[in-house]
């Protein structure tokens, strides 16, 4: 009697693939952090097309993530930003669209990245209707067939994380994919930094002299210091003599105001930048990057620039990965609440960090790099 067919090791399946999809369906920042686990994928594939299904924000990407052969912009309608973009558009057109073209492109494995308050199984169901074999991901219900591969989700926040990066290396590990080299990835092109130096000049800024980056945007309230409080702090570095330049994203433009009114003069603010790679140039030729818990963060790891990072305790495993950094909040009863907006009003994680705090942080990362 001939015994049923054993499938062939994990490894093994895995490394015969030439098409795969990478899954992170989330912000920019969370793309970021995702890229040491892209090049584990690209060390172990070197011959592979990697595609990366992401938010269409995720294109401002492309040009600065070579390992990556294309990426497929996607609003998903399981996370927030992805269904706020969906509204009023007819219920299923955007995932039969892009259920067609997955079919068309004949993946043959996916991995699906995710952090540990969301669900795989949604993309996990887009994969098997694709027609991908091989699909892995960190899974808390039960699978069945969805995945082929799965890595048991048992983080809990209130307990303790393991860091955004080190989360995603792991999973593609499980798999038999590692890379030697754990930072995060950034691409910067001579262009950025040209358009970089222009902006500076533009505004009066010296690009030869040190300057410190104060970027006070987030894409949730409840990760912002208060823009006054980010002047305040600046108004301290400006008078040791360093040049203080003020830049934030599109839509952030009061908070720039509002940040060089409190400093009372003497900053040097651009214009709401759209452009990723000139905003990566300029934080890449500053002495240190003050911001919240967001994306320029993590673009200051990627390019090797110290961070104070007024880090929100709305979660805690996204701190800056493998840069120095100081990392400055109030504790709170409410930490890791997981809100965009702060539940109890007084947003005292940040608030009580004083300027003078911020501007110390600060110049301590500019003297250990002396």
């Amino acid at each position: 009697m001939t015994g049923a067919a054993v499938p062939p090791p994990r490894d093994q399946r895995w490394r015969a693939a030439r098409r795969v999809l990478l899954v992170r369906l989330d912000n920019l920042g969370d793309v970021l952090m995702t890229t040491p686990a892209f090049a584990a994928v690209r060390d172990s594939l070197p011959a592979a097309h990697l595609a990366l299904l992401a938010a269409p924000s995720a294109q401002l990407l492309r040009p600065h993530l070579p390992l990556l052969d294309e990426i497929i912009g996607f609003h998903a309608p399981w996370v927030k930003a992805g269904a706020a973009a969906l509204a009023g558009q007819p219920p299923g057109a955007a995932e039969r669209a892009l259920l067609q073209s997955l079919q068309e492109a004949s993946f043959d494995a996916a991995i699906i990245f995710t952090v540990c308050t969301q669900s795989a199984l949604p993309a996990a169901l887009l994969c098997r209707l694709a027609g991908i074999p091989l699909v892995l991901a960190h899974t808390r219900e039960r699978a069945y067939g969805l995945l082929s591969d799965e890595v048991p989700d048992r983080e809990q926040v209130a307990t303790g994380m393991r860091h955004e990066v080190r989360r995603q290396l792991d999973l593609v590990a499980r798999v038999g994919f590692v890379t030697p080299d754990e930072r995060l990835r950034f691409t910067l092109r001579e262009e950025d930094s040209a358009a970089a130096r222009e902006l500076l000049l533009g505004a009066g800024v010296d690009p030869a002299r040190p300057y410190v980056l104060v970027h006070p945007g987030a894409s949730a309230a409840s990760r912002r210091y208060p823009a006054a409080a980010y002047g305040a702090a600046a108004a301290l570095l400006r008078r040791e003599g360093l040049q203080v330049v003020f830049c934030a994203g599109p839509g952030e433009g009061g908070l720039l105001d509002e940040a060089a009114t409190a400093m009372g003069g003497g900053g040097h603010v651009l214009a709401p930048l759209r452009q990723l790679g000139t905003l990566a140039a300029l934080v890449a030729g500053a002495r240190v990057l003050v911001g919240n818990n967001s994306g320029p963060v993590h673009l200051a790891a990627a390019v090797g620039t110290p961070v104070v990072d007024l880090y929100a305790l709305t979660n805690p495993q996204h701190t800056p990965w493998q840069v120095p950094a100081r990392v400055l909040n109030h504790d709170v009863p409410c930490r890791n609440c997981l809100k965009s907006v702060c539940a109890e009003g007084h947003h005292d994680c940040l608030r009580r960090v004083a300027p003078a705090q911020v501007a110390e942080a600060a110049w301590a990362l500019m003297r250990e790099a002396a």
